[in-house]
């Protein structure tokens, strides 16, 4: 690919216009005054700030998700510290990014329940530290926006009867009828709490211990804009809206997706391109895939957005030894807008979410994966649907130990299988997202799970450093395997160019036995065809027609560019290059 182009500032005449549609179609006639307000915000925030032009992406975006206490040692030192020196003895030239999850003052949810939106938990450090990772990585930070804690100010106000935060949050009668409410979880969508004018029953969308914000009060917005600068202010060069797709409640609806919802994300990247050229937006919705790929909307929503799909159809696919459901749907992928991309990954600090197989594998073969993740350590955590009854929601499992095996039981290709399933993420269209744990591959952890009473635990484990480094020292540990392969892997995908996120994707339908996708060709005519085994059997590997007659080589060294007949053995994967 040629030089990233480079995006600058969006103009005050045109941010002007872009907010003053988006205000007007979900504030009506209080827009005026909420546009004066919200340009004020940003001009207080523009002084002394230049607004130099930044590039993108490239095929050196690569980022790694973590805790800021993921990794952490025996010593005094800050958790960020520790995560500092991780990344400087291990991953030099690996990350280009790292998304450090909500490290803010919280009560529950590791994080996602925030206290204090401008408050670095002193667990995880400070304010001086997060900035000077800054200066070596471009961070992304979550904008937990859909809703705060009970132990917030802003709750408390409400509790007291106490401006402004008594009139942040949605206050109903216990027998509202919210039937039609999409339910992500299981627990009563109205809590009820006990404030000065009595009982009150608020909605809670999450948990009793996260309470939704009414964006139907301008000033809501105004509080969360200026949350937003002042994240970019910190040094954040990515924003993750997490929860965005509840954000707007109109009662009879479904409460997802909906049309102001969309515009409010429209107006937050308005204002990240007038006051931080090249500063991503990245929406977070676990939903079905083409309900995900509204948050590109016309090109001017999310710059990127999560591959959802990708997590449970891989498990899918490796543990069943048939690619067919993987190539269709990867088929079916539109091309990406102008200035967008997927971000691809395979696990969080979230579960695997299932609801994105909604459509794509029939019902027997979703609970066949299911109840095979259950025989592997893991959990099923359940959503009420509309007709009260519950389904799943998502797997609570590592995903190390998701591959553990096959439909058959265990077997000794976890590792080899573990791998192939990195190797296809990293290199499909997009950006790559590592999960700290993935990296180490991290056993299920089921004595978090005791400790905390939560199934997401399994998956959030905190490593000591001292217990870390000997299994990344000792060659025959899977830790040290792993960390190995996807290290080299993510080294030499960073210096090839097919990877740019913009370069064009076409899946190539190999038969059940392989997953391969075509990436490019770029301007110069290069191009990369990707193969991966997706069995626990060796078989012969036939290119392509178009490639016959070509000289390639293989960056992954697995294939003989002189091998007239190339067997590709057990989840083993291929990166062709042609070279004429």
């Amino acid at each position: 690919m040629s030089a990233a182009p480079l995006v600058a500032a969006l103009s005050r005449a045109d941010f002007h216009t872009r907010a003053r549609a988006e205000l007007a179609f979900v504030y009506g006639e209080h827009a005026p005054d909420i546009l004066q307000r919200l340009e004020a915000l940003i001009a207080q925030h523009q002084k002394g700030r230049v607004c130099e032009p930044q590039p993108l992406w490239s095929e050196q975006t690569q980022m790694m998700i973590t805790y800021g206490d993921s990794i952490i040692d025996e010593s005094d030192s800050a958790a960020l510290d520790v995560l500092e020196r991780f990344l400087h003895d291990h991953l030099e030239k690996t990350f280009s990014a790292v998304h450090i999850l909500p490290f803010f003052t919280w009560s529950s949810d590791d994080g996602f329940s925030v206290i204090h939106y401008r408050r670095v938990s002193p667990t995880v450090g400070d304010w001086p530290q997060v900035r000077h990772l800054a200066g070596r990585f471009n961070l992304m930070f979550d904008l937990v926006i859909n809703h705060v804690s009970r132990e917030s100010l802003w709750f408390i106000d409400y509790l007291s009867d106490t401006p402004p935060g008594r009139d942040y949050f949605i206050e109903l009668p216990e027998d509202t009828d919210v039937k039609s409410v999409t339910r992500p979880r299981n627990t009563k969508l109205l809590t009820p709490v006990s404030t000065r004018r009595g009982m009150r029953h608020v909605w809670a969308t999450f948990s009793e211990d996260q309470i939704d914000l009414d964006f139907a009060n301008p000033d809501v917005l105004i509080e969360m804009v200026g949350v937003l600068l002042y994240y970019l202010d910190q040094g954040a060069r990515l924003i993750r809206l997490d929860a965005i797709a509840y954000l707007w409640k109109t009662l009879g609806t479904s409460c997802i997706h909906l049309p102001q919802t969309h515009a409010i994300v429209r107006l937050l990247r308005a204002v990240m391109e007038r006051v931080a050229p090249g500063a991503l937006l990245l929406t977070e919705t676990n939903v079905p895939h083409q309900e995900n790929l509204s948050y590109f909307g016309n090109g001017d929503e999310a710059h990127i957005i999560y591959q959802f799909t990708l997590p449970p159809l891989l498990l899918h696919t490796l543990t069943n030894g048939d690619a067919r459901a993987l190539t269709e749907w990867a088929a079916t992928l539109p091309p990406l807008p102008d200035g967008c991309t997927y971000l691809n990954f395979t696990a969080s600090h979230d579960g695997v979410g299932v609801r994105a197989l909604e459509g794509l594998l029939p019902r027997h073969d979703i609970d066949a994966l299911l109840e095979l993740m259950q025989r592997f350590g893991g959990f099923i955590s359940m959503k009420t649907d509309p007709d009260g009854q519950d389904s799943p929601y998502e797997i609570n499992i590592t995903y190390f130990d998701a591959l553990k095996g096959t439909r058959r039981g265990a077997d000794p290709w976890q590792i080899a299988r573990f791998i192939c399933s990195q190797t296809i993420m990293l290199g499909l269209q997009g950006i790559p997202a590592v999960y700290v744990h993935s990296l180490l591959a991290t056993l299920n952890d089921h004595e978090g799970v005791t400790r905390t009473g939560r199934l997401r635990a399994i998956n959030r484990k905190h490593w000591q450093r001292e217990a870390l480094e000997p299994l990344l020292e000792a060659y025959s540990t899977p830790t040290h395997i792993v960390f190995e392969a996807l290290t080299k892997r993510l080294k030499t995908r960073r210096q090839e160019p097919c990877f740019h996120p913009d370069a064009s994707q076409k899946i190539i339908d190999l038969g059940p036995h392989f997953f391969a996708f075509l990436r490019g060709p770029l301007a110069d005519g290069r191009r990369l065809l990707a193969v991966h085994n997706v069995t626990d059997r060796s078989h012969p590997l036939s290119l392509p027609e178009a490639w016959a007659g070509h000289r390639w080589h293989d960056l992954l060294g697995r294939i003989d560019p002189s091998d007239d007949k190339p067997i590709l053995k057990p989840y083993r994967s291929c990166w062709l290059i042609s070279e004429d």
